[in-house]
């Protein structure tokens, strides 16, 4: 709180829901009061405000998982379907659980590190699965816990040839001309940006 109250800046921008959740409720408890944004609304901004304009199209099929700490504890879903939904070729379907019901990926519990017991399922699986189902060619994220996590399951299911697994960022770039994309890469945001 210290280091970051030292600092000048307008947001502080995470792409960790876990993070988001934390910096937003957690630190005014201890004197580090920021306005925070998930990167899923900030993307959202840049889209609607003309400054990002993604233009290739990306004939996919996708849905979104929903990151338990942005989606049930933070109560934000909309955000980054709205993202997608402005993605030229992107075709939007919803999993059986999703939004409030969404199924947890297993990253923010431990389940990297948890060894199941005969017969029980891996949460992770179960959401790739359920991915598939909804005919999903891409699983679009918005948390890297949940991306290395869906990621692994793709590699455990042997799903890497019908399906992938992207952060909604990773998906904007590949949706802007190259002439965009340089310029973004390169551009040092100023503190009224920051």
């Amino acid at each position: 709180i210290e280091q970051l109250n030292s600092r000048k800046f307008n947001v502080l921008l995470t792409a960790c829901p876990h993070c988001f959740n934390v910096l937003r409720n957690e630190y005014p408890q201890l004197g580090g009061n920021y306005q925070v944004m998930h990167h899923s609304e900030y993307l959202l901004q840049l889209l609607e405000d003309g400054r990002l304009a993604p233009s290739v199209s990306q004939a996919m099929r996708t849905v979104f998982h929903d990151p338990c700490y942005l989606g049930r504890y933070e109560g934000q879903y909309d955000a980054p379907r709205a993202v997608l939904g402005k993605l030229p070729g992107v075709m939007l379907s919803e999993m059986a659980e999703n939004r409030n019901r969404s199924l947890c990926c297993g990253g923010g519990g431990g389940h990297f590190f948890m060894d199941l017991k005969g017969g029980e399922k891996r949460v992770n699986n179960m959401r790739v699965e359920q991915a598939k189902n909804a005919g999903a060619e891409c699983i679009a994220v918005g948390c890297p816990f949940c991306a290395g996590m869906l990621d692994d399951a793709v590699k455990t299911l042997n799903l890497e040839e019908s399906v992938t697994v992207k952060d909604i960022a990773t998906l904007i770039l590949a949706a802007l001309p190259p002439e965009e994309v340089a310029p973004v890469a390169a551009a040092p945001a100023t503190d009224a940006e920051a």
